[in-house]
């Protein structure tokens, strides 16, 4: 259920509303906004009393949440959410995603060795990139394929930040991990494979450091918001959404990238959204127009896989670019970020 307040309803008023509807013994989540506020009711609605919700003083209007998605809906909290990562550094500038700024987040598939992530972060800072994407524990499809580096790959990661300035985002894939990445990494990424793993979802909603949930290999949009729904109703509201592909019967690409899940999760839900087509596509020459395509929908960020040399890579060398190849694609990603109102961050 969503009250919706008037405009210039006071403090006194909104907690009063918190208040009334804790003693039903439901959670009020007050989302304010520049016109009005909203307060979101969460919980089981039996012993809700509509009729004295709208009579409470200050209140516009009373009206139910239709969607199973509550605290991820845009009809529950109307206004985007903007997450903010802190600079990696003293005197580095911080950066927002969901503003008018798209970001740019690229490394290797997996962290291969400490001088490989140094120098690479160091290339891809200078041509543009916001943040070092990188692998540290890698769910495979075969046990014999390279699991990643784990701890060692997490601590190369950290000194990547510390040295370059490139704040981190790397993968979890067990709720055991998630304290110890989460000392490391500035985004927790969940995987395609994980994105139903609902006990990680929840030890995920626990966790103060923001979450970007990849959508699985064959999930709905619902499915995915759903996802996001496990994270929120822990208490952690910083979620990002990525489209990466889904398995179609088309085989001329690793999956289907379904450019149109970002006019579609922007016009659902308030949480910003991210497009990798590096896993999308699964081909290198097809990473940069699909990067191009995903700016021009509306995404607020890319997750691309840039590798020194991808014929020697341990993990998906076919859709890592050079780094040649992306300082060739930032300077096109900026024009079509113009050309659509936006800039690269």
């Amino acid at each position: 259920m969503i009250v919706v307040m008037k405009k210039g309803a006071s403090e006194a008023q909104i907690k009063a509303i918190s208040d009334l509807a804790e003693s039903w013994g439901l959670k009020a989540h007050v989302s304010p906004g520049t016109e009005v506020t909203v307060v979101g009711l969460i919980g089981d609605e039996a012993s809700m009393q509509d009729s004295a919700l709208e009579m409470m003083p200050g209140v516009e209007k009373v009206m139910p949440v239709l969607k199973p998605y509550k605290r991820a809906s845009t009809e529950f909290h109307p206004e985007k959410t903007v997450i903010k990562i802190p600079p990696a550094r003293h005197g580095d500038r911080g950066l927002s995603i969901g503003g008018p700024g798209v970001v740019v987040m690229a490394g290797p598939c997996a962290v291969e060795n400490r001088d490989m992530i140094l120098s690479l972060g160091a290339f891809l800072k200078g041509a543009g990139a916001h943040m070092l994407r990188g692998g540290a524990f890698k769910p495979r499809t075969s046990p014999y394929a390279f699991q990643g580096l784990g701890v060692e790959g997490l601590r190369y990661l950290a000194e990547e930040r510390s040295v370059v300035g490139l704040p981190v985002i790397t993968e979890v894939m067990d709720t055991r991990d998630v304290e110890m990445v989460s000392e490391f990494a500035d985004i927790i990424q969940v995987g395609a494979r994980n994105m139903q793993n609902f006990n990680l979802l929840k030890v995920l909603g626990h966790c103060k450091k923001p979450v970007m949930l990849k959508r699985g290999l064959a999930s709905t949009l619902e499915e995915l918001l759903m996802s996001a729904e496990y994270v929120m109703s822990e208490g952690n509201t910083d979620v990002i959404l990525c489209e990466r592909g889904i398995r179609t019967f088309e085989k001329f690409t690793r999956n289907t990238l379904d450019l149109s899940a970002v006019p579609v999760l922007k016009r659902e839900s308030h949480l910003p959204v991210v497009v990798d087509p590096s896993h999308g596509v699964g081909h290198w020459d097809l990473v940069a127009p699909m990067a191009k395509a995903a700016v021009a929908a509306g995404a607020d960020g890319l997750l691309m896989e840039v590798h020194p040399d991808p014929a020697k890579a341990v993990s998906d060398g076919p859709q890592s670019l050079t780094p040649k190849r992306f300082k060739e694609l930032m300077g096109e990603l900026e024009l079509v970020a113009r050309a659509v109102g936006r800039n690269l961050h």
